[in-house]
């Protein structure tokens, strides 16, 4: 090379470094970058497009004489996938094409027509810098063979002496990109997590949002939980009035496409995208260019973000980025504030649940202080809601410590517990009250809550039934006691009438079913105040089976129900009182025989259970029994109700319970409506030698036993 020339070279080379080096905007070098090589080597128009690391073009500059024009993604697409530059960056080597008429690695456009600009010629060269491809610089001069080697020698060189320039100025316009979105980011965090209120977190997502991208409208919808549709809950900016509560069916238009796929999209020119719908058009608001993002939330999408037409005309490269990061800032708040506002609602209605109580209810810490009272407690007992502040829950009530444990250990460990006490009032009266306690979150504070009910008319009700008890012990024991003494008597006195004879048997069995009442009633006080049972002896269950079906026997013939003895094997002998376990027996026999239905059938049997027990049970097929009723049949004075249910004291049940409990036995029901009812029970056997006693239940021979067994 001559020496003038390669001063020149050189010169030149130097230039171009000051003109590319002193400016760090990649928008700027890339403009001198061009202006240098046109003024240099030649040409008409120029352009460069800039790659990033993974051979992506991520900008572009085109200059058409002095002028500089825009490009559309797809222009660059079309230019890196399919033309000449394509070629460049492909194979990394430069392109001289004389004639671009007959060159295939030439992209023809419609420009290039003959009638039009016509052929041309063109160099096509790669920036490398360390070895990594940062961009194609290409020049264009509107005569074919306007260039040669030597203006690609010259074209090359500078593009290598302007590369690094390039790849500073790209990987400085990055990191003014990243810290323009962490901070419109950071921002965005502090100001839309300034609130959990569900409004107010609207209003400043969608402030930030308009701040960020610098547009004219901005929306934001959220999915409805029972519709599935889009819903618009706020909007701001020009022409929004008209979008809250615009809905969106699912799936349809730009929203349906973010929401499906989990990801926002930016769409420069809304009316050409082929997913713009109907479903897109908002009344009063012309879209023309939109970014959506994906509001989202644990890993699910739960609304959408929408800013609408950038006001410089299209939106920036980090707009999607940025629109990203607010989704996903106003998801994590929005539910934050939806978890807040349900919250809210729970205490709300806690709280008027708590004053509207028919219960008297008291709030207290784990010190037993009162925190909270509700209009009933103050009403209950006597004090004001403040006088109540001042107390604590044991100066209210007797509290029983083995039910909560000392230290209201039982109730930390969230059990319930339940009992009955004594409400001391502030005119030093006090009353009965039932006392349910266990653990609580009031006010956004651990607790115990204590619901006290008043149980004075249960009280009175069970001190009526126990001066009813004693009634019946001292006024009817005794004067039936002589009924059946003076019925025994005419039995022998009596000529053998036959009318005679069944009025006499209808009297015995009918003062025979009251002495069972009476003496069922005394065993139940007797039973729940707690007394053992004392009087017990062997006896063969087969024997007391037999009896007990003899005694109820009138009362199924009158029915026409036929009674089947299933007991008729070899069993143990067992140890009971066998008066009780008799009357047992017929109560359970005859609450069959009660509900079981004309020319029905009921079975009674017995089985060992080659333990320590005999296992009985009374099975009819009368109408069943409710899986609700099932639970409190045993219980005293209850009834099973229906308009064809039988009447009755409600005590039968109950003895039979309390009866076999007093022998250590177990009692349970097996029933399905419409299929009958199935009564199990289990006795002890007899471990011990018989007393060989006589034992006589309502004037029969039971047992005449002397073994050892």
């Amino acid at each position: 090379m001559p020496e003038d020339r390669s001063q020149s070279l050189l010169e030149l080379l130097i230039n171009v470094s000051r003109e590319v080096a002193t400016a760090l905007d990649l928008r700027t070098v890339l403009q001198r970058l061009l202006y240098a090589a046109m003024q240099h080597v030649g040409g008409e128009r120029s352009s460069i497009i800039v790659m990033d690391d993974a051979g992506k073009p991520v900008d572009a500059t085109i200059v058409y004489g002095k002028q500089f024009h825009e490009h559309t993604t797809q222009q660059l697409r079309d230019t890196v996938e399919r033309g000449l530059a394509g070629w460049v960056v492909q194979y990394r080597k430069p392109a001289l094409v004389p004639d671009t008429s007959k060159d295939d690695r030439w992209l023809r456009r419609a420009d290039d027509s003959a009638n039009k600009s016509g052929a041309k010629s063109a160099i096509c060269v790669p920036l490398m810098a360390r070895d990594r491809l940062v961009g194609v610089l290409t020049l264009v001069h509107s005569v074919p063979n306007a260039f040669n080697e030597q203006h690609l020698e010259l074209m090359q060189a500078i593009a290598d002496q302007a590369s690094v320039a390039v790849l500073n100025a790209r990987l400085y316009n990055e990191s003014q990109r990243t810290a323009r979105v962490m901070s419109a980011l950071a921002e965005g965090a502090a100001a839309i997590n300034a609130s959990l209120e569900m409004p107010d977190v609207w209003r400043r997502v969608l402030n930030q949002t308009m701040q960020a991208l610098q547009v004219e409208t901005v929306a934001l919808a959220l999915i409805d939980n029972v519709s599935n549709d889009l819903v618009f809950h706020a909007a701001a900016g020009h022409n929004s009035g008209d979008i809250p509560g615009r809905h969106i069916l699912r799936g349809q238009g730009l929203t349906g496409l973010v929401i499906r796929d989990g990801r926002g999209l930016v769409v420069p020119a809304v009316k050409l995208d082929p997913h713009y719908s109907e479903a897109d058009k908002f009344g009063g608001v012309e879209m023309r260019a939109v970014v959506i993002a994906p509001i989202q939330s644990q890993g699910r999408v739960i609304g959408v973000l929408m800013a609408i037409n950038p006001i410089s005309g299209s939106f920036d490269p980090d707009a999607l980025l940025v629109m990203t990061g607010l989704g996903s800032l106003a998801g994590t708040t929005i539910q934050n504030a939806q978890y807040l506002e349900r919250l809210q609602k729970a205490h709300k209605r806690y709280r008027e649940l708590f004053e509207d109580s028919v219960d008297p209810i008291l709030i207290t810490d784990w010190e037993g202080k009162v925190l909270e009272a509700n209009r009933q407690a103050v009403a209950l007992s006597g004090y004001s809601n403040e006088v109540l502040r001042t107390m604590s829950i044991d100066q209210l009530h007797e509290v029983k410590w083995n039910k909560t444990g000392l230290n209201f250990e039982s109730l930390k460990r969230d059990d319930e517990c339940s009992y009955e006490s004594v409400l001391h009032q502030q005119n030093e009266g006090t009353m009965p009250v039932e006392v349910h306690a266990h653990r609580v979150e009031f006010e956004e504070t651990d607790s115990v809550q204590w619901i006290l009910r008043n149980i004075t008319e249960r009280k009175e009700l069970d001190a009526l039934r126990d001066d009813m008890t004693a009634m019946i012990y001292h006024d009817i024991r005794s004067p039936l006691g002589n009924i059946v003494s003076s019925l025994e008597l005419m039995n022998g006195m009596i000529p053998p009438d036959e009318t005679l004879q069944t009025m006499l048997n209808i009297a015995r069995n009918s003062t025979g079913r009251i002495q069972r009442l009476v003496n069922s009633l005394l065993d139940i006080n007797r039973l729940e105040s707690g007394q053992p049972i004392v009087d017990q002896h062997a006896i063969d269950p087969l024997v007391l089976i037999r009896e007990s079906l003899r005694d109820v026997e009138p009362s199924a013939t009158g029915r026409q129900q036929k009674m089947e003895n299933k007991a008729l094997g070899v069993l143990p002998l067992i140890w009971v009182d066998v008066d009780m376990i008799h009357r047992m027996f017929i109560n359970l026999l005859e609450n069959a025989i009660k509900y079981t239905p004309v020319g029905g059938q009921i079975e009674i049997g017995a089985q060992t259970t080659g333990g320590t027990a005999v296992k009985f049970w009374v099975r009819d097929n009368g109408p069943g029994i409710s899986n609700a009723d099932r639970d409190r049949i045993f219980d005293k004075f209850t009834r099973l109700r229906g308009k064809n249910s039988p009447g009755g004291l409600g005590v039968g049940l109950a003895f039979c319970k309390l009866a076999v409990l007093g022998h250590g036995g177990q009692i349970w029901v097996e029933s399905e409506l419409g299929q009958g009812t199935t009564f199990w029970l289990t006795l002890p056997v007899a471990q011990r030698k018989a007393t060989g006693q006589l034992k006589r239940q309502t004037g029969r021979l039971v047992m005449k036993e002397d073994r050892t067994y």
